[in-house]
């Protein structure tokens, strides 16, 4: 009897058993599957919550089909006290593990809000954007000028989470002066600008910084970039160019810049003025005397007056020979790699083509023919 009843219990215990390892299965088979989710979602952890909270966010949203397994998942593989705060997207059909590998690696949010302060040669402006989970872009929600003092009740509301991120976009062709106000103006940065950096010596582009970020150290950054991107192109440059000095190409450089938005045209707008310095011509560039007459200090608004295109300043390219004293606004790398390297061409001058582009010529005669061109252009736009 004893043995009877004996055989009858490690029976059931073994059945026990198997039932208990084929839920485990099925739970471990449940947790690394894919889920559900059809749609990809941004997932906000908020500072001080639990997997408790994210888990039945996350069975509300349809992205786990048990909060429960996914508890015990996040449990089991050690990552319960491990929940980092921020916004992270969760892709379509995303499974619970690797959910709980989103929210528990840590790291930069991977969607949320952003804020992009974009820093332009006409203007400052502050850009709310949103990640759209469905097509993973960015979405403009709000747009401002900071100098304004008009931004909208959303603003606030991102910059009071602590996982939204924050960039400067930094334009082509702004100037030092122009780059440090805006800064001044960013209300995300902190700390005192100090010193200004010598004209040119910030690098065009966009930079991830954090919210109280020092204003030195962002330009420090700024400095360090086109200081490296200057330096890489002067190792490469080509023979014979007739300028001596990183400066100088530099110089040059922001004055390609500032003639062309073309891209592809820079290479030959630099050969134009690398010509003109090796016969000894005057460069005869509109950007550098609007800078003599601004200081760089802001965009001049009008045309240039006779008297200022007469007038002899260190800036004054038609009265003075040779490069101006210093660059003229921040190049971009694709300008300064034209400066040293520009194309292999006997144009000495060039015109707008009314394209957006130019017209260049090797011959007075030439530019003559461009020049009246363009004129006509000009005329019929005026007319329309």
């Amino acid at each position: 009897m004893w043995r009877h009843i004996a055989s009858n219990a490690l029976t059931l215990f073994i059945v026990i058993l198997l039932a208990v390892g084929g839920v485990i299965a099925w739970g471990k088979a449940q947790y690394s599957a894919p889920g559900p989710l059809e749609t990809a979602i941004c997932l906000r952890v908020k500072s001080g919550s639990n997997m408790t909270r994210v888990s039945e966010d996350l069975a509300a949203r349809g992205a786990v089909s048990n909060p429960t397994i996914f508890r015990i998942g996040v449990s089991y593989s050690e990552k319960a006290d491990k929940l980092k705060a921020g916004s992270f997207l969760v892709p379509a059909g995303a499974s619970m593990a690797e959910i709980a590998e989103l929210v528990t690696r840590g790291g930069a949010s991977t969607c949320g809000t952003e804020v992009v302060y974009r820093i332009g040669v006409n203007r400052a402006q502050v850009q709310v954007r949103e990640l759209d989970p469905a097509t993973t872009r960015f979405v403009e929600v709000a747009a401002f000028d900071p100098a304004a003092g008009d931004a909208p009740a959303i603003y606030a509301d991102v910059r009071a989470q602590g996982d939204t991120r924050y960039r400067v976009a930094m334009a082509e062709g702004t100037t030092v002066w122009q780059v440090v106000q805006a800064l001044e103006a960013a209300d995300f940065l902190s700390g005192a600008v100090g010193e200004y950096p010598p004209e040119g010596m910030l690098a065009p582009e966009s930079y991830e910084v954090k919210s109280g970020e020092s204003r030195a150290v962002l330009l420090a950054r700024m400095q360090k970039l086109q200081a490296d991107r200057l330096d890489a192109a002067w190792r490469e440059r080509a023979e014979d160019l007739p300028f001596e000095t990183p400066q100088e190409a530099l110089t040059l450089a922001s004055i390609v810049e500032k003639e062309t938005a073309v891209a592809d045209e820079r290479p030959v707008v630099a050969s134009v003025f690398v010509n003109r310095l090796r016969k000894g011509m005057r460069l005869q560039t509109d950007p550098a005397v609007i800078y003599g007459v601004t200081d760089g200090k802001g965009n001049l608004g009008r045309g240039l007056r006779q008297s200022e295109l007469r007038r002899e300043t260190p800036y004054n390219t038609y009265v003075v020979t040779g490069l101006p004293p210093t660059p003229i606004a921040n190049p971009g790398e694709d300008a300064i790699r034209a400066a040293l390297n520009p194309a292999d061409t006997d144009y000495l001058f060039f015109v707008a083509d009314g394209t957006g582009g130019h017209a260049f010529a090797a011959t007075l005669a030439e530019h003559n023919r461009n020049v009246a061109k363009w004129r006509a252009i000009e005329a019929q736009q005026g007319g329309n």
